[in-house]
């Protein structure tokens, strides 16, 4: 009879490959990254759910009135919440669930493990067929649209938005039509709504069940009466009656899009006439890094790097980026830098 595996009484790090009596665990450095790629869906899923506001709220929880409450199911509750605690985002008492050591950090920035792992995990996971050339025609990869508008959206709050209000603070006049290109699923444009109650807004994004998306969420939030969304592709803009008015441009996230520097250049300009009336865009994007080492590679830099290189999507470093603006008939005014991701800053473009 095959004798059953039994594991440290104290084991609380298993995601390094060892325990804390330092006895290794099977797998070794194979099992961290292992565990570590599981517990990132884990990490989404539970986001999604409500789970993390709950524990971060201070909520001791208990997985099998959580599935009752929630109508899940509860094995695969219960092994959600092992997956968390094999990377100590959870700590675990039989049923009862609290907030683990790593707990504070993975949920302050959750948007871009829940970007890799409900976003992006399809291009991943094509990582073997989308390198061979042969393939590479047509959409030859596929990413869930939606999962990452909500990511960006809470990747946007907690990163870009004290760095974007402070701009927005800085500027001479109050706007009064405001358009978010790649708006997704419309959270900044709420937000600026919430702040200027005269506001009226367009949002553009290429992606219609984004779009969907920010409807509703602008409805929910009582703005729907003043927020507009129609299906656009960035690079490609043409003057339209909703952007004549427009005097405050936005853009986060996206503004890689519209490279490789020819296209860039191009694109800079067709805004310029698309939008004949705005007095400022605040260009927000994360440039590629230059010079880090491998082993030292923040949060979401190594994801986001080989995701576009894999789509054969330019990113430009941030000396590119300051070399298109003029020739695009924009004036940078000044550069906001933002923490994280690295690599990320908000150009205030006249």
């Amino acid at each position: 009879m095959t004798k059953p595996i039994v594991w440290p009484a104290d084991s609380d790090s298993a995601g390094a490959g060892v325990d804390s009596q330092d006895t290794p665990v099977p797998g070794g450095a194979a099992a961290g990254i292992f565990n570590s790629a599981v517990a990132a869906f884990a990490i989404g899923a539970a986001w999604e759910l409500g789970v993390l506001d709950e524990l971060r709220e201070g909520s001791v929880l208990d997985s099998g009135e959580l599935a009752a409450r929630l109508d899940l199911h509860p094995p695969g509750v219960h092994s959600m919440f092992t997956a968390l605690a094999a990377v100590d985002v959870v700590v675990r008492s039989e049923d009862k669930v609290s907030k683990g050591p790593a707990f504070d950090d993975v949920y302050r920035h959750k948007g871009f493990v829940h970007w890799f792992a409900m976003g992006s995990s399809e291009l991943f996971a094509a990582m073997p067929t989308v390198l061979r050339n042969e393939h590479r025609v047509g959409q030859f990869y596929r990413r869930n649209a939606s999962a990452i508008a909500f990511a960006c959206r809470d990747i946007n709050q907690a990163s870009f938005d004290p760095v974007f209000w402070r701009a927005v603070e800085g500027l001479d006049f109050t706007p009064q039509v405001v358009a978010d290109l790649g708006c997704g699923s419309g959270g900044r444009l709420v937000q600026i709504a919430e702040r200027f109650p005269g506001m009226r807004g367009v949002g553009v994004d290429i992606s219609p069940a984004a779009l969907r998306d920010a409807d509703d969420y602008a409805r929910s939030k009582g703005h729907g009466d003043r927020l507009t969304f129609v299906v656009g592709d960035t690079t490609a803009l043409e003057p339209s009656p909703e952007f004549a008015e427009v005097d405050l441009l936005t853009s986060f996230l996206m503004g890689h899009d519209m490279w490789p520097r020819e296209e860039c250049v191009a694109s800079l300009r067709r805004l310029r006439e698309a939008f004949p009336n705005v007095r400022r865009l605040l260009l927000g994007d994360t440039a590629r890094t230059v010079g880090i080492p491998e082993r030292r590679l923040p949060v979401f830099t190594l994801g986001f790097e080989l995701a576009h290189d894999l789509m054969g999507a330019y990113l430009p470093t941030l000396d590119e980026w300051a070399g298109v603006f003029a020739e695009g008939g924009w004036t940078c005014v000044r550069v906001h830098e933002v923490e994280v991701p690295v690599g990320s800053v908000i150009f205030e473009l006249a």
